[in-house]
């Protein structure tokens, strides 16, 4: 059955700050479980729309995760990834190079409990950051889809960057674990990632039987899909809207 929500994730929003250039972050320099500690986010952004300035570094720190991620919209699909969950390292990295993002990820969780916190907050960091980088989205395509197969599987995956967070989820993975994995995460994950880049998603799984080719067409159909959609199109003028703003 489709899982369709727009509901974002509760606590303190987090706030952003403009500044210099993003610099990063060692991860000792972060702790997780700080005591009271509020969430925060240091959002660095890319005011002017140049193609190498489309960039931010965003930190994110509660009780249950500290998260710093560096992300460059017109990259070269390079990537170091680091959340102490092997698997979605995987899905980061094939998302990295199949999207030609340059991203890098450092996350610390309380995976001592399980890899819940840390898997949805890298989700919800990660659309902060995309955010951020895309600006105002004055000249992007706002539009994407693509299908991805991976062996027995196909997924079927369409964005659209519209401002308003809507998410459709149609994978059923037919199995609770890839590994250690816990599936039903990449929901989460995704639904995080939704809320905080205010985005319209739709995954659909067509076919499929291995749940870690299903999963990781899906998270390779989203790179393709937003680098579609976050690419200039020259004709653009302002944005891709008849309202005039997304």
């Amino acid at each position: 059955m489709a899982r369709s929500t727009s509901t974002s994730k509760g606590g303190a929003r987090p706030r952003a700050v403009g500044g210099a250039r993003p610099r990063a972050v060692a991860a000792g320099d972060r702790k997780a479980g700080a005591p009271a500690a509020p969430a925060r986010v240091a959002a660095i952004g890319s005011a002017a729309r140049g193609r190498d300035r489309r960039r931010a570094t965003v930190e994110r720190t509660t009780r249950e995760t500290s998260i710093a991620i560096d992300l460059v919209l017109d990259g070269a699909g390079k990537s170091e990834i680091a959340t102490g969950v092997p698997f979605l390292d995987h899905m980061l990295e094939l998302f990295a190079k199949h999207g030609f993002f340059d991203l890098r990820v450092e996350a610390k969780g309380d995976l001592e409990v399980d890899a819940h916190h840390t898997v949805e907050d890298v989700g919800l960091t990660l659309g902060l950051a995309f955010r951020d980088a895309l600006g105002s989205k004055e000249g992007i395509r706002r539009f994407g889809q693509s299908s991805v197969p991976l062996d027995e599987a196909l997924v079927s995956v369409v964005v659209d960057l519209s401002g308003r967070p809507y998410f459709v989820y149609e994978l059923e993975a037919g199995q609770e674990r890839v590994g250690t994995f816990d599936t039903g995460l990449v929901h989460d994950f995704l639904l995080a990632f939704v809320n905080e880049l205010k985005m319209n998603l739709h995954v659909d799984c067509i076919r499929g039987r291995n749940p870690h080719h299903m999963i990781e067409a899906a998270f390779k159909g989203l790179a393709r899909a937003l680098d579609h959609a976050t690419s200039l199109d020259p004709r653009v003028t302002g944005v891709l809207s008849t309202k005039g703003a997304l």
